[in-house]
């Protein structure tokens, strides 16, 4: 199943190991969901998860990365044509379009209320897993 991870859905997965977003996290890194990816994305997972507040370690940042685009489908992306209220999730939004994922998985589904579409569907980390084990 193709989906989108907002950055949020992976911090929160790393931080908190028993919550939704840790379940989604480690089901894309295991391959079982098909993570669509460009590379701006990524590029906001590593400046994001290298914060020092976080703590990681480079050297794992980079192998969850690695992870993460080899078990995913890179996307080449296209402009929305109307804008989100938080302009840092439209490239989230154009990926998941992009790469006809099912699912933009955030934490901050009021920032996509513009999008009006029947897929991707916006959806919280513990609506995702609902439906995905229905």
């Amino acid at each position: 199943m193709k989906v989108v991870l907002d950055t949020n859905v992976l911090v929160a997965g790393l931080l908190s190991p028993y919550r939704a977003p840790a379940e989604i996290v480690r089901m894309a890194s295991m391959g079982a969901l098909d993570l669509c990816h460009d590379p701006r994305i990524l590029a906001e997972y590593r400046e994001v998860l290298l914060r020092p507040k976080f703590r990681f370690h480079a050297a794992d940042v980079e192998d969850l990365l690695e992870a993460l685009r080899a078990g995913g489908t890179a996307v080449t992306s296209a402009p929305l044509g109307f804008s989100l209220e938080d302009p840092d999730d439209e490239p989230f939004l154009e990926a998941a379009i992009a790469g006809q994922a099912k699912y933009l998985i955030t934490g901050n589904i009021k920032h996509c209320a513009a999008h009006k579409k029947a897929e991707p569907k916006i959806i919280s980390p513990a609506d995702f897993l609902k439906s995905y084990h229905l």
